[in-house]
This record gives C-alpha cells, sequence and structure tokens, in this order.
C-alpha cells in the first residue's frame, strides 16, 4: 500500500504545504517547513501524523503537547515512507547545518486516500527519551489517489513539554 503525503522541507519560521502524485491507494502533498534559525537550532527530529476523524479535532488543542497523550492509537493512520518503513507515526531527521543556510531537504510520506484528516507534525528536541517542542495541526478534508490540492499548513506553535512523543508503530 504505497501513497505519497510530504514531499520538500526547507526551513525558515512556518509551514506551507502542496503536492502531487498518482497511486490508486494515496494522495501526494508536497510539504515545505520553514522555522526560525533559533527554533532549528533545537530541532533535532520532525514526527508526521495523520489522525482519522480530523473535524472532531481542535488543531489548537493538539499543538498544546504530544499528541500520542491526546488521542488514541487506533485514531492514527498507518504512514508509509520512499524506503517502506510503515508506522502510525513517521520521524524524519532534519538537517540542521542545510536548513540553517537556507537549504531544503527532500522528505515523503504515503497517506492511504481518505476523508476527514488532520495532519500533526511535532519538533522533537535531541534526547532520550525525545523531547516535544511544539507542533503544526492542518486539517486534510479529501486525500484523493493521484495530485491533490495544494494544502497551506499552519506555522510551528512552539510548546515544550515534557512529555515523550513516542508513537509505537
Amino acid at each position: 500500500m504505497s501513497s505519497r503525503l510530504l514531499k520538500f522541507l526547507p526551513f525558515a519560521l512556518g509551514l506551507c504545504a502542496c503536492g502531487p502524485d498518482t497511486s490508486a491507494t494515496s494522495g501526494r502533498f508536497g510539504l515545505d517547513v520553514v522555522m526560525s534559525r533559533a527554533v532549528a537550532d533545537e530541532v533535532h527530529a520532525l514526527q508526521v501524523s495523520v489522525v482519522k476523524d480530523g473535524s472532531r479535532r481542535n488543531c489548537t488543542e493538539l499543538q498544546r503537547t504530544c499528541l500520542n497523550t491526546q488521542v488514541k492509537r487506533e485514531d492514527l493512520v498507518v504512514l508509509e515512507d520512499p524506503r517502506g518503513n510503515e508506522g502510525r507515526a513517521l520521524r524524519f531527521t532534519v538537517d540542521l547545518a542545510a536548513m540553517q543556510n537556507g537549504g531544503s531537504q527532500a522528505l515523503a510520506v504515503d497517506v492511504p486516500v481518505g476523508r476527514d484528516y488532520a495532519l500533526v507534525i511535532e519538533a522533537l528536541a535531541v534526547g532520550s527519551p525525545s523531547r516535544f517542542l511544539g507542533s503544526s495541526c492542518n486539517y486534510l478534508k479529501v486525500v484523493n489517489s493521484g495530485d491533490n490540492a495544494p494544502v497551506v499548513a499552519a506555522p510551528l506553535v512552539l510548546t515544550e513539554q515534557s512529555c515523550d512523543p513516542s508513537i509505537a508503530p
């Protein structure tokens, strides 16, 4: 089951998504993540999750703390990256040197075709366990196979918490 969601990752101070693909069971969205240099210094990874029944969720509330403390595991759709790794949340290491020099980083995630999702991107700090720095939340009303209309992602809200944002595959 391959479907593409997120594709490009440049940093400066917000998030912005758009994108295409042609698969029978998935849709692809391009994603640009923009973050201030000061914020990017602490971010080690981004964790991407997609929650079912997005319209029932309050994105402002979802951004306050770790997603895994607010939703049930079965409310998260299974995602897949281009290497075939699957999980209810996928993590991508951030190339800080590239981001701080105005560069970008490619990011791709497959999302099942469906309706009424919430896309949550959590910024994680280095450490064991990981530390939640903040997140972004956007509603995805429809994920079609093939090309999808561009999505403008919400800005990354910094609300550092002591929770461990890890989500089991």
